[in-house]
């Protein structure tokens, strides 16, 4: 069972998939959670079992993809359940279309979710850890974002939206005491390969697995204070993206 280090950690997707592995990683490290997804069930079932390992979890219901309301729910979040030290923004979805067939609404949908609600996050929760000059932000965006896919645009230009907001936050955070990453992974086996907005056939068991992942999310979480990972590009070793 872990003991808690008196800091808390908010990870955004953590019902499944990277967030829920994200989230019980930190849980076996000490660190006490909010938790926030659109599922309250399986967001429930993940605090649970980090629960059982002896850290405070709060769960917090969200569509973080209406992006109107992202920002006040969160900063209410912060200051119900704060502070917040460490902050993983990690929801997003996938999307596969060419961009000639791409619809504006679900263009748009894509950049609200992956994009802009991580930018209300951010100005959320950025205030308090101004207030202490300390904190740290690990914005998961994707190898897509560097090299762009064809099929994906829409995803492509959300996770290079990503990498260019996380190196401008960090570098007007920087005198703040904010440390910043931009945690860029290649594929990864989650249930995003499932949903019907994505359409692809990959080699599933050649991905990287969720708890890889968020093993690499909690070592930058835990660099000493005084350092930061900047970024992190983790792909599988079998070579496959």
């Amino acid at each position: 069972m872990a003991l808690s280090i008196g800091q808390r950690a908010l990870i955004t997707g953590a019902s499944r998939g990277i967030g829920q592995a994200t989230a019980m990683a930190f849980a076996q490290a000490g660190f006490d959670l909010v938790l926030v997804s659109r599922s309250k069930d399986e967001l429930e079932a993940v605090a649970a079992a980090a629960r059982a390992l002896g850290v405070d979890v709060q769960t917090c219901p969200l569509d973080l993809g209406n992006v109107d309301q992202v920002a006040e729910k969160m900063a209410a979040i912060a200051t119900q359940f704060g502070p917040i030290h460490i902050l993983v923004n990690n929801a997003g979805m996938g999307y596969t279309a060419d961009v000639l067939a791409t619809p504006l609404a679900d263009w748009q949908q894509v950049i609200n979710l992956n994009l802009t609600s991580v930018f209300q996050c951010i100005q959320a929760i950025v205030p308090g850890m101004r207030d202490r000059h300390q904190g740290i932000i690990i914005n998961v965006a994707s190898i897509a974002g560097y090299q762009a896919f064809p099929g994906w645009g829409a995803y492509n230009v959300s996770k290079a939206g990503l990498i260019a907001l996380s190196k401008t936050l960090a570098a007007e955070e920087r005198p703040h005491g904010i440390r910043v990453v931009t945690f860029c992974p290649g594929s990864v086996n989650t249930p995003l390969w499932d949903t019907q907005t994505v359409q692809a056939n990959f080699d599933r068991s050649q991905m990287l697995t969720p708890d890889v992942v968020a093993q690499s999310i909690l070592h930058a979480a835990l660099v000493p204070h005084g350092a930061v990972i900047e970024e992190i590009t983790l792909l599988p070793s079998g070579g496959a993206l």
